[in-house]
């Protein structure tokens, strides 16, 4: 009897050893930050709704706290929805969360991070960001395409102004939509892509398409052993068609450009730049074609749709908000001595104009939650263990609006930056409209240079009107689904030639003179 006691003992011991070891292991270790229960295998994805899920997550901080976890499937998930905590994940912890959660989508239609964006952090990674900031977004490139960016807002322009005299209203949705695009492309491939008939709706469609599976779910990415559900769906299928279509895209783009033939220009573009580059082999790592189509995926789908979508939500809101609409154009008029067309140095005097522009990123912010991350290490955040391999979601949205950072967080009022050193650079995490730390967006000088002079020069040389029989109620902020915040319903109004430039004789036609024989 006393032996069989003594062999049960030696076989339950260790067992009883590892229980205790175990669970004071987990009394001393930091807890999982809170979060809604989720279902076995499924989690949280139930309960997301993806067409408007930046506001379902702030719902959620409002119950759970500003840092809250989920589970998406297989993989932990936590949400960030206050400036104090952003700070300790995009700076104080900057390296550990620099890494890109692996998902099908992105990974293919960027050519498996060899880009900047949906990138994982590692070395390729940090060579290319550093090629890009250097060579296509320091501030010497940006200036070198300031005249492209002026002759396609002259344009706009003119355009508008024949609405105008025919009493005809503008949908501002379509036309920022054409003049961003039309913008990038001229910078990136050379080309316009608006005067071309069947090519611009076959780019138009595709770059569509490119964009809606940038942001589709593929149920492999939460719960591999179900990914046959997208082969199933045909989402697979789908990827892989948008896929090889924009490559033969950028692969004719590129023997164009290769082509010793080729008409040679004033100004190169980004494809010249990067094969230039690529020639040079003067780099850690060796920039193959499809380095330069992935980055060229990056610009078109970062600064198409984020230009366009902010300019709507600029005019927009100042339609909404006639007072603010009076003292910014009065500033232009007053400081902008009358001129037909503002440049991009005119602008630099706009204070005023600068705090709208930031107010306007405050609170319509086109990227509502920025590109997640992904933890690359055990880490503490708020008193909070957060697990290697969780993807991370930084609500800008929600931190934008936060209460214990703005006062009236809700207002529309520019005047709050005019005695304030806050800006949306990366250092001040009240206000993150393009990220911070390792992962800000290195085009940010691009897209505010571009919007800058968009809404300039709408403002400088007409007048805006709601269409006939519409009040300011009538102009709803319904947004549509995507990972870019843009408004639901296009954004339709009257102008008016600014009576100045009436008197003056402005004729928009002549406004680009001196580059007609330009080649574009």
């Amino acid at each position: 009897m006393m032996s069989l006691l003594l062999l049960l003992l030696c076989l339950t011991l260790p067992l009883l050893l590892l229980f205790f070891f175990h669970k004071h292991r987990t009394i001393n270790n930091p807890p999982l930050p809170p979060g809604p229960r989720g279902l076995p295998i499924i989690g949280n994805l139930h309960q997301l709704d993806n067409s408007v899920l930046y506001l379902q997550l702030w719902k959620l901080s409002k119950i759970y706290g500003p840092l809250f976890s989920l589970q998406l499937g297989l993989r932990p998930a936590i949400v960030v929805s206050s400036p104090k905590i952003a700070r300790e994940v995009l700076k104080d912890n900057d390296l550990v969360f620099s890494d890109r959660p692996n998902l099908l989508g992105q990974q293919k239609l960027f050519y498996n991070g060899l880009e900047i964006v949906f990138s994982p952090y590692n070395d390729s990674w940090r060579e290319i960001r550093k090629i890009c900031v250097v060579h296509i977004f320091s501030s010497k490139r940006v200036s070198c395409f300031s005249s492209i960016r002026e002759f396609e807002v002259k344009q706009m322009i003119k355009k508008i102004s024949g609405h105008a005299s025919s009493s005809v209203v503008t949908n501002l949705s379509e036309l920022f939509i054409s003049l961003s695009s039309t913008i990038i492309c001229r910078i990136a491939f050379g080309r316009r892509y608006v005067d071309e008939g069947a090519e611009t709706k076959r780019f138009h469609k595709m770059f569509n398409e490119l964009q809606a599976m940038v942001t589709a779910f593929f149920v492999s990415d939460y719960i591999p052993f179900l990914g046959w559900v997208d082969k199933v769906t045909g989402l697979n299928t789908r990827l892989e068609r948008i896929f090889n279509e924009f490559d033969k895209f950028y692969q004719v783009v590129i023997d164009e450009h290769l082509d010793p033939n080729r008409q040679q220009v004033e100004e190169q573009d980004i494809v010249d730049v990067l094969l230039q580059l690529r020639k040079r082999r003067s780099f850690s790592i060796d920039i193959t074609y499809d380095h330069i189509k992935g980055v060229l995926t990056d610009l078109l789908i970062a600064a198409t749709d984020t230009t366009a979508a902010t300019s709507v939500w600029a005019m927009t809101t100042l339609i909404k908000n006639p007072r603010v609409m009076k003292k910014v154009q009065e500033e232009i008029w007053n400081l902008g001595g009358k001129k037909d067309f503002l440049d991009e140095d005119d602008i630099q005097k706009f204070s005023y104009l600068k705090a709208v522009i930031k107010e306007i990123l405050r609170l319509y912010v086109t990227t509502p939650l920025l590109v997640p991350r992904e933890s690359n290490k055990n880490c503490i955040i708020d008193g909070y263990q957060i697990p290697a391999k969780t993807i991370v979601y930084v609500n800008a949205w929600a931190i934008h609006r936060d209460p214990e950072a703005w006062k009236d967080p809700e207002e529309f009022y520019p005047e709050r930056f005019l005695d304030s050193a806050i800006d949306f650079r990366g250092q001040d995490f009240e206000l993150i409209p393009f990220g911070a730390g390792r992962r800000i967006c290195p085009g940010l000088h691009m897209g505010v240079a571009t919007l800058e002079l968009i809404l300039a020069n709408l403002l400088n040389s007409f007048d805006w009107e709601l269409p006939k029989g519409l009040v300011k109620e009538d102009i709803d902020t319904e947004v549509l689904p995507g990972i870019t915040q843009h408004k639901k319903n296009p954004l339709c109004l009257s102008a008016k030639r600014h009576m100045d430039l009436m008197t003056n004789g402005v004729k928009y036609e002549d406004m680009d003179k001196g580059r007609s024989n330009q080649k574009i």
